[in-house]
């Protein structure tokens, strides 16, 4: 029984895509950002459903959590890419860029793209934001699994992935999209599928 479960969980740890994400690129684009050397990733911005059972002052302290989960998971994608070849720019350490932000009172004091972009002293800026859900739990999920042999969400995520120029000022890219985690997902598996979608598109990639 114990081998049937650790099974469904890794067959079943997967990433499901919901609908067609819609995907904006200005004509200049790829140009724009294969003229930029190094990014900076900013700390995503998560909103995480309402619950009974948690607090306002722990929901916001679970957001400030998943949104350094989310950020460092980014950076590591970005990363292992360019390693690969994949990615030709420099990615700016996340500890610089938060170091940064923070000294400049970054969330408290809300800065425009342009002031990041200063703030920072990067060519673009990749900023993010995460809508969390959680339907299901995984212990019903997997009760149904195994009685029905079907799975169900337990993690809706709504993404919005935008990346802006620096030296013009805009937004040349985004990606927005809605997809679901299923039995054992987690900020790693969320942002490697949604980055692996992304990626088709995105200027950077090569």
């Amino acid at each position: 029984m114990k081998s049937i479960k650790q099974l469904l969980l890794i067959l079943l740890a997967t990433i499901i895509f919901s609908s067609c994400a819609k995907i904006y690129y200005t004509p200049d684009a790829l140009t724009l950002a294969q003229r930029q050397k190094t990014i900076a990733i900013i700390p995503p911005t998560v909103s995480i459903a309402a619950s009974r059972k948690i607090d306002a002052e722990s929901m916001k302290e679970q957001q400030k959590t998943e949104s350094v989960n989310f950020q460092k998971e980014m950076y590591s994608w970005m990363l292992k890419r360019k390693m690969q070849g994949k990615i030709s720019q420099e990615i700016q350490e996340i500890e610089t860029t938060n170091a940064k932000l923070q000294k400049a009172g970054y969330p408290e004091n809300p800065l425009t793209t342009t002031d990041m972009c200063e703030v920072l002293g990067v060519d673009g800026i990749m900023t993010s934001n995460y809508g969390l859900s959680k339907p299901m739990s995984d212990g019903a999920a997997l009760a149904v699994a195994l009685f029905v042999g079907a799975y169900f969400s337990t993690n809706e995520v709504h993404v919005s992935l935008s990346i802006s120029d620096c030296a013009n000022k805009k937004l040349i890219w985004n990606y927005d999209h809605k997809f679901d985690g299923t039995l054992g997902s987690n900020p790693s598996r969320l942002v490697d599928g949604l980055m692996r979608q992304a990626s088709r598109k995105m200027p950077y990639t090569n």
